[in-house]
């Protein structure tokens, strides 16, 4: 017997290839690891262009580094959002879930106090016989 697939690995196996990227891209440039390589990088970068001996290809103020950070936002900023718009997309999908996984426990709760009432009812009126029963027999 298969196990039913949980609501995260049913919507994982719907991501399209771009949402895949998209969640890349985003996990990617939203880590640690990204500013750190991309700090170092930038520092030898300069680094390179201000102290080389013979062929400086981006000298200081770094205009060729300047575009190419702004060509990196201008393609990362769109991709990101993309991330953010299908997380958002998920978040409203998993709060449908968990809101129909509430009501359906709230029926199936109060379908039990209606049963444990009918079972207090139940026992009551036994108990209620029987002590009519007892004041019969008892002699007066």
């Amino acid at each position: 017997m298969t196990t039913p697939k949980t609501w995260h690995e049913s919507h994982r196996e719907n991501l399209t290839f771009g949402s895949r990227i998209a969640d890349s891209v985003a996990n990617g440039m939203g880590s640690w690891t990204f500013i750190i390589v991309q700090t170092l990088l930038v520092l030898v970068w300069m680094g390179m262009n201000l102290i080389a001996y013979t062929y400086h290809w981006d000298v200081y103020p770094f205009i060729l580094l300047n575009l190419l950070f702004s060509t990196q936002a201008a393609y990362a900023a769109p991709i990101i959002m993309m991330s953010q718009n299908r997380q958002n997309e998920r978040d409203r999908e998993q709060a449908k879930a968990d809101y129909q996984t509430n009501v359906d426990a709230k029926l199936e709760i109060e379908a039990l106090t209606i049963k444990l009432n009918s079972i207090e009812v139940d026992k009551l009126d036994k108990i209620i016989t029987l002590l009519e029963e007892m004041k019969k027999n008892s002699p007066s």
